[in-house]
């Protein structure tokens, strides 16, 4: 039966987070998994997991100057410094709660100077994250959501990853933006699922609930359950009304991987 976690970015907006662990956890979710959690006291957060038993999968690095467009700061050369204390920032509160793997935004750039900025920033993330135990992701965003964000495709973090060379770096494959950028996900999971850390799922074109659209995730799920993937899967879609009035697709996937 396949697992899933509730992306709290998206996934009960409306609730402190703390409140919204609890709300994953009513709703039959297997984990969580967040953008950024730095303004909620690591103690409240590390309390309601400790309630829920839930485990928290990831969260992000933070953006940067959002005002200003930006999206991540780990590819831009010149703000080494911030990107490490961003670095720094999430590998330390991912510690204290518990997370297990640190998504590293790249931000939007482009060019050998930003992969080798990208490059450099990262190995300082692995080697970071080594002693806790923690994974460093990257993740491929579409061209459409996030114009001129540096990982576009699965292929190019996949060199990013190689170049790294470190053991605890690995692929955010998010099918919603790998769909809209590349499509043809059934080989690419088949192909590349060694180097995947976490897999997350919405609907395509317009990122709701993941029971409609051009994706047939049942489908997707039953290659994952013959490849042997049993982590859970992070649903980190935007509701189209509440949350909770769009969670019938939770037991429907449930009982379609079962059989």
């Amino acid at each position: 039966m396949a697992r899933f976690s509730a992306n709290l970015g998206f996934l009960w907006q409306e609730l402190p987070l703390p409140d919204a662990i609890r709300a994953a956890k009513a709703a039959g979710f297997d984990a969580v998994e967040c953008h950024w959690p730095y303004e909620v006291p690591v103690e409240a957060v590390r309390s309601a997991l400790r309630e829920t038993g839930l485990k928290m999968l990831g969260i992000n690095t933070i953006r940067g100057d959002v005002a200003a467009g930006e999206n991540g700061l780990a590819a831009l050369p010149g703000r080494e410094n911030q990107a490490r204390d961003a670095i720094q920032q999430a590998v330390a509160y991912a510690t204290e709660i518990g997370a297990v793997n640190v998504h590293v935004m790249a931000g939007r750039a482009s060019g050998e100077a930003a992969r080798e900025t990208f490059i450099a920033n990262l190995q300082f993330a692995c080697e970071l994250a080594a002693e806790p135990g923690i994974m460093i992701l990257i993740e491929p965003l579409n061209h459409r959501d996030v114009p001129g964000y540096f990982l576009q495709t699965c292929e190019q973090a996949l060199e990013v990853i190689e170049a790294v060379g470190r053991p605890n770096i690995k692929l955010m494959f998010d099918c919603y933006h790998l769909q809209i950028m590349q499509g043809d996900l059934t080989f690419r999971l088949q192909t590349y699922l060694n180097s995947i850390g976490h897999i997350q799922i919405a609907s395509v074109p317009d990122r709701r609930e993941p029971d409609h659209g051009e994706i047939n995730y049942h489908h997707i799920l039953a290659q994952l359950n013959e490849l042997g993937y049993r982590q859970p899967i992070g649903a980190e879609y935007r509701p189209a009304t509440s949350t909770d009035a769009g969670l019938g697709w939770l037991k429907t996937f449930r009982e379609k991987t079962s059989l």
